[in-house]
């Protein structure tokens, strides 16, 4: 019975309750890879990973082990991809394709899709000259939503590759739009590097309404989203948490993790158990085309804040724990008392 005591104490005074785990490191090699963008595979259990100087897109297991997935050689040199998202339902996945003017060379801008199984190509949606694309998002119906970092659009493409323009609002303030998340309720979240605006874009008509968040998000490039609704947007500072509780009219900035700036995180992806991961794709090294690096990284970020709350859950469990055992403790003695009266 004593030693059921210690426990129920060490539990309770531990600084670290006993689901403390250090932040997943993934360490990936690939020469000159420079990595701007990734997705989860929960299927897989692997990220998939897109180039910012090759035209290849790899396979990312946990331990760092990587596999090339596709290397698509209809694409014009010098192409990046620049965006990725997954669509299960559909067994595709859509990459935003983007090679840069290099005059007398125009741009090139596109939204790929291949199959999951072969990663033959099953489309690609060209996109204007002048639009410089940054993330996809993806609805049920297989509908691709494409921002425009160059201008202030929102492109749709169906499941068949046809492309048309959703939205282009005022809303937008003149400036190009980037990372672009799909809620359920049929509303797309937006984030804009320039402003630090998040918007609530209508896939039905298009229409854009600024969130109202109680801080701007300062040059914010990727956004995702937890199965719990919680928003993170990344920039080469800060990840950012963001909560709503009213359909995203208004949003909190609940929590802010500092990132390493020297290695400038590219992207922000949900993988396993809901767990936040930032994309180290030194992209800004990769885009002097000068430097040859070969490593890369992968690296889960929590909120403090959440943590900190999870651990006072935890706390007041085991005492609500002990406190019960107490009684019952307790009660047996009087059980016990009771029944050696009676046999008295």
């Amino acid at each position: 019975m004593f030693k059921l005591i210690l426990v129920f104490l060490a539990l309770i005074l531990s600084p670290c309750p006993i689901h403390c785990r250090k932040p997943h490191v993934i360490n990936l090699r690939w020469p000159d890879l420079y990595p701007a963008s990734f997705t989860w595979d929960q299927k897989s259990e692997h990220f998939i990973v897109g180039s910012h100087r090759q035209k290849q897109l790899l396979s990312i297991s946990d331990a760092g082990v990587a596999a090339s997935l596709l290397s698509d050689d209809s694409l014009p040199e010098n192409s990046s991809f620049i965006g990725l998202a997954l669509d299960r339902l559909h067994h595709r996945l859509l990459a935003v394709v983007h090679r840069p003017a290099t005059p007398p060379t125009p741009s090139f801008s596109a939204l790929a899709s291949y199959h999951l199984t072969t990663f033959n190509q099953l489309f690609l949606a060209q996109l204007p000259n002048s639009t410089v694309p940054n993330d996809v998002a993806i609805d049920f119906f297989g509908n691709a939503y494409v921002t425009d970092s160059a201008n202030e659009i929102v492109f749709k493409v169906n499941i068949d590759g046809e492309t048309s323009i959703l939205s282009r609002s005022q809303a937008y303030r003149n400036s190009g739009l980037n990372g672009v998340v799909y809620n359920s309720k049929g509303y797309l979240l937006v984030v804009q590097s320039n402003t630090g605006k998040l918007y609530k874009v209508n896939v039905d008509d298009g229409t854009a309404r600024t969130v109202i968040l109680n801080k701007d998000l300062t040059e914010v490039e990727g956004i995702a989203v937890r199965s719990d609704g919680i928003v993170v947007a990344v920039s080469k500072y800060k990840l950012y948490f963001i909560k709503s509780h009213d359909s995203w009219s208004e949003g909190v900035v609940f929590d802010e993790t500092t990132l390493d700036e020297e290695r400038h995180a590219s992207a922000v992806a949900v993988g396993a158990e809901d767990r936040v991961y930032v994309l180290y794709g030194h992209v800004k090294e990769g885009i002097t085309g000068k430097a040859e690096r070969v490593e890369f990284s992968i690296v889960e970020v929590e909120s403090e804040k959440e943590s900190k709350e999870e651990n006072v859950w935890i706390f007041v469990l085991v005492g609500l724990g002990f406190a019960y055992f107490l009684f019952w403790r307790f009660q047996m003695r009087q059980l016990v008392q009771n029944m050696d009266k009676k046999n008295a």
